[in-house]
């Protein structure tokens, strides 16, 4: 059965949400596994469609930011280590790449991520409270190059929405892709979100916390130029 269909015995089901992602198949490493059992109940958030208490997830109060899709972690160590001053609450469903992550928190000493292994938009739907992020990050997502799969595109109308309401006025939102195409239904996507405004002309400089990843090295070799998309959160009316 496909995400598109339901059984003919079940009419009265309604259509399960179509999914931004697949659980890619992929060996998890004997390093992985290890830092899976061994740093995974400290970094590991479970999710509950309950509010987060992020006080009590972290340690501490500081500036929270969602990150969505992560990969195996790399830029993600980088911007948490040189913003230590801010929370990254960090969503990933592959669970090789969630050990990739736990593995480089152990080894660099990270301390400001937290991991919940689950689809982020439930995670954004029911555990962040509205106006609770400062910032959300959302780096090379899934193309769907074939014209059938933009359904599948992670960027649509009602994720933005939703990001948008789970950011405090002045938050932002940071989207990066290598696939010029899909930069352009992001800009079109977001600069429709009325409670966002564009920082950039219309694209936006690549700011200094992010890096550059391999991934992206490798694009920019092939040619593939990356666009940045940074949008902050309106002010309410007066």
């Amino acid at each position: 059965m496909t995400e598109e269909q339901t059984s003919p015995a079940e009419p009265e089901h309604p259509r399960r949400r179509i999914r931004s992602f697949v659980l890619r198949a992929g060996r998890t490493t004997a390093g992985q596994a290890r830092a899976l059992a061994e740093l995974g109940p400290r970094y590991l958030l479970d999710y509950a469609p309950v509010p987060l208490d992020a006080m009590a997830a972290f340690g501490r109060a500081a500036p929270l930011i969602l990150e969505i899709g992560f990969g195996m972690g790399e830029a993600t160590a980088q911007i948490a280590q040189a913003r230590p001053g801010d929370n990254f609450l960090c969503c990933e469903v592959h669970e090789p790449g969630v050990g990739a992550l736990l593995k480089r928190i152990g080894e660099q000493g990270v301390g400001n991520i937290r991991i919940v292994r689950h689809d982020a938009v439930e995670v954004a739907t029911h555990m962040l409270a509205p106006g609770q992020l400062d910032g959300v990050h959302i780096f090379f997502p899934d193309p769907w190059h074939k014209t059938r799969h933009h359904k599948r595109r992670l960027i649509q109308p009602p994720l933005v929405a939703l990001l948008a309401s789970r950011l405090a006025p002045g938050g932002y939102l940071h989207c990066a892709t290598d696939w010029q195409p899909y930069a352009e239904q992001m800009l079109q996507v977001l600069s429709a979100e009325p409670l966002l405004l564009n920082t950039g002309t219309p694209w936006a400089e690549r700011p200094g916390y992010r890096p550059l990843t391999k991934f992206e090295n490798r694009g920019l070799r092939l040619g593939h130029g990356v666009r940045d998309l940074v949008f902050t959160r309106r002010a309410p009316a007066p």
